[in-house]
């Protein structure tokens, strides 16, 4: 008989946890043990839809009460770090929802505390599971499309609140000790997380730019851009809280100097190349297959389970130093914005 893994929640004000839930739940060597959260209607709708009936108020005593293997963290950004630190000392294992926390020192705390104890986090980005981003970086890392000089990805929608996201989230999401920022940390993260896993390195300068331009009853930004700068190349991440449309994500875009790709807003990997036939040239443009993600990468439930069970390291873009890098282009980023200029960093 395999091994069963008690999953306790933290948080229910983030609401992706009711998705992430759903992919638990076809996990059968998954038990739901416990969940804590200062609300209680999200207490009672945790019971209602997936039968967790130990319900707390606070993390500390839901950790104290259970004896749990494993964590869905899914509480406001800046809380993360404090979780992670508690649930390390007793060896619990963290799945946590992106970005990986509101600042870079809350970032550090965490890594300190995952290297400390030797337990596995993993943050979750959903753009990690699209088949068409799993193939488009294969293709990259094969050379398929030559040196990558361009990467784009645009996160936007029409407003946390406009899209009918709960008041539990966009509360939160709107507070800028919480979240960490405005769109800037919902959206540009993404674009971020992207840019370091298929350039392989930190950029050697960072701009940024924030503005609240539509959704003016804000007190954080609306629109952001981060532009990173590589020696021969550069990447865009955007966000925008207020663009009215169906499509929330837009991209990415790489382009190398023998093709592009582009991921499309139906989710589809289009390749376009350069036909040579006699002295005539042309682009040739197609649709790439992009084969189901094979058992364990096709989404974070999944994958955070597999890693455990087998002992095997979390790997990039998920693990905490690679988000503690992300975490840090985000506050150079802001930074920038602030300052008006760009911020070198470290070699």
């Amino acid at each position: 008989m395999s091994r069963q893994f008690k999953l306790g929640i933290v948080g229910l004000v983030h609401d992706h946890v009711w998705s992430l839930l759903s992919q638990f739940k076809t996990i059968e060597k998954v038990k739901m043990e416990a969940a804590a959260d200062p609300n209680p209607p999200l207490l009672e709708k945790v019971k209602k839809i997936f039968g967790v009936n130990r319900l707390y108020t606070s993390f500390s005593e839901m950790l104290s009460k259970n004896d749990l293997d494993a964590i869905l963290l899914c509480t406001e950004n800046s809380r993360h770090a404090d979780v992670v630190e508690a649930a390390a000392e007793k060896g619990i294992h963290i799945i946590m929802e992106k970005p990986m926390s509101a600042n870079l020192e809350q970032a550090e705390r965490i890594v300190r505390a995952v290297e400390k104890h030797k337990i596995k986090v993993v943050v979750n980005y959903p753009t990690t599971w699209s088949p068409a981003i799993q193939q488009a970086y294969k293709m990259v890392k094969n050379g398929e499309i030559g040196e990558v000089f361009h990467i784009r990805f645009r996160g936007a929608h029409a407003g946390p609140k406009e899209v009918g996201c709960s008041p539990y989230f966009y509360t939160w999401l709107y507070d800028r000790e919480l979240n960490g920022a405005g769109a800037l940390i919902d959206y540009c993260c993404y674009g971020v997380n992207l840019t370091l896993w298929f350039m392989g390195c930190m950029p050697k300068s960072v701009i940024g730019v924030t503005g609240t331009l539509a959704r003016t009853y804000l007190e954080v930004e609306d629109n952001a851009m981060i532009i990173m700068n590589y020696k021969r190349a550069f990447s865009i991440a955007e966000a925008c809280w207020s663009q009215v449309g169906p499509h929330p994500m837009h991209g990415p875009i790489i382009n190398g100097v023998d093709g592009s790709l582009v991921v499309d807003e139906e989710r589809k990997l289009r390749f376009y190349s350069v036909k040579t036939k006699g002295d005539y040239r042309s682009i040739r443009s197609e649709i790439i297959e992009t084969p189901t993600p094979p058992k364990g990468w096709r989404n974070g439930p999944e994958y955070f389970i597999e890693h455990i069970e087998k002992d095997e390291e979390i790997g990039e873009p998920l693990n905490v130093r690679f988000n503690r890098n992300v975490q840090e282009i985000l506050e150079v980023g802001l930074r920038s914005a602030l300052e008006g200029r760009k911020i070198n960093l470290p070699l």
